[in-house]
């Protein structure tokens, strides 16, 4: 019940791409590493490599640490941040985009937007499959769900505006987040990546999102400050997307 009362505590005041003050938590961290930054999409870590998206990936392999967990830089280096369990109220679910044998590299939800880094493979973590994909093409202004190589829809969406753009590269849905209240969106899920061009929005860091809008005129157009406007259908069908689940934005 504690859980439920946070995502909605969240959703109420998450609006576009933004959002209140809210730390990962879940888990007691790993000894040594409590002066270490949280992954949170409130943070910005610094260090790490960044996702080429030329990676062939984990096939859909997505990871959740039972307890806070160290990320290094490199496979057996120092740690430099802890990915908590949970996210914005959600259990944490990230996705692995490259693996080596203890370790394994996934991408992480602060900026800068694409920041990976290596966390243990000790069973201190959950993994399972998702065989979702999600794209979405920035000039098309089009999103489309893909399931097991099978296209699920396509849908004409709106994206961020010439000023505010949709950042572009490999991201992954990162919570789900039911307003307490009515709002512009029944559901809102944010994305692990941020807006490129605004440090904050609504209140929060500017934490990029999929969501639903009550007028259908913006649909098709680049109108927003960096989220993804969809229609109910779409928002309907992405509503049962594991967390976890890689997002693509290409332009």
């Amino acid at each position: 019940m504690a859980a439920s009362v946070v995502v909605v505590a969240a959703a109420t005041v998450l609006t576009g791409c933004g959002g209140h003050h809210q730390t990962g938590s879940g888990g007691s961290p790993t000894p040594g590493t409590a002066a270490l930054p949280q992954a949170t999409t409130y943070t910005t870590l610094k260090g790490l490599s960044l996702d080429s998206g030329t990676a062939g990936g984990g096939g859909g392999t997505v990871v959740h640490p039972a307890v806070s967990v160290p990320i290094s830089a490199t496979p057996g280096g120092p740690p430099v941040a802890v990915l908590p369990s949970k996210e914005l109220g959600s259990p944490t679910w990230v996705p692995v985009v490259e693996t080596k044998p203890g370790w394994q590299r996934v991408l992480l939800p602060s900026r800068p937007n694409r920041a990976t880094g290596w966390i243990p493979t000790n069973g201190k973590e959950q993994t399972a499959h998702s065989s979702y994909l999600i794209k979405v093409q920035r000039s098309a202004r089009r999103l489309t769900l893909i399931k097991a190589g099978r296209t699920l829809g396509t849908w004409s969406v709106a994206v961020g505006a010439a000023k505010t753009p949709t950042p572009t590269g490999r991201t992954f849905l990162l919570a789900s987040l039911a307003p307490a209240k009515a709002t512009y969106s029944p559901l809102i899920l944010p994305l692990g990546a941020h807006s490129d061009t605004l440090d904050s929005f609504g209140g929060g860091p500017g934490t990029v999102a999929l969501h639903g809008w009550p007028d259908a005129s913006v649909f098709g157009k680049a109108a927003t400050h960096g989220c993804v406007r969809v229609p109910a259908d779409a928002l309907s069908k992405l509503s049962r997307v594991p967390l976890g689940t890689t997002v693509r934005v290409t332009d």
